[in-house]
């Protein structure tokens, strides 16, 4: 007997609808329908909240094989949010190229260097246009930090591409800036991400 088959005759010789299973598991009546009708199967600590609610053994539930399949699968999904959670954080890391003195600023045939705020020697343009790409490689970070615990997967890989090329254009935008401090600083951020995407897509292949 199939895992599915299983669940629907444990719930059923308990005499429970689908919606009151799900609210004893406290997962949604989705999932439970999901695994009645053979769509998917519960994470490992489901799939232990169920055993125990029937007071089975989860061998009994499901073979050690699918058992093995579904933990490879989680770990999998772990590795690739954690991946996602460091990506957001080097974006926040986009500070330092705010924040840092990374800017020459020429004092009376000295150079000093200093943060954005106070690099004036610069044209306007110029200076909005660091704001803006810094700026929104910080904002891109907190919401690739937000998503990597709620999203689905596609969700992330989108923010994640969108972050990729504006910390590419920002590398292109100070290389012809002349800003030798400021570009290294957007380089090696630029490849931290793509080490991390490098390894998330090799961990799911």
């Amino acid at each position: 007997m199939e895992f599915h088959e299983k669940i629907q005759e444990l719930r059923k010789s308990r005499g429970l609808t689908q919606e009151e299973l799900a609210r004893a598991l406290f997962v949604s009546r989705t999932a439970v329908s999901k695994w009645e009708s053979g769509r998917g199967y519960p994470s490992i600590e489901s799939l232990k909240d169920i055993a125990n609610y029937f007071s089975v053994t989860v061998d009994e539930l499901i073979s050690g094989e699918k058992i093995l399949s579904i933990a490879q699968r989680e770990n999998k999904s772990r590795f690739r949010k954690l991946c996602a959670s460091l990506f957001g954080i080097t974006d926040l890391f986009s500070l330092m190229l705010i924040i840092f003195p990374l800017y020459p600023n020429a004092v009376d045939g000295y150079v000093y260097s200093v943060n954005l705020f106070a690099y004036a020697q610069t044209t306007t343009f110029n200076r909005v246009i660091c704001w803006v790409l810094f700026d929104g490689m910080v904002a891109l970070g907190i919401a690739e930090i937000i998503l990597a615990k709620w999203a689905a997967q596609k969700s992330r890989w989108v923010v994640m591409c969108i972050s990729l090329a504006v910390n590419i254009f920002t590398v292109i935008f100070l290389a012809l800036a002349r800003e030798a401090y400021a570009v290294t600083v957007a380089f090696a951020l630029l490849m931290v991400k793509a080490i991390l995407i490098f390894k998330s897509e090799k961990n799911s292949a």
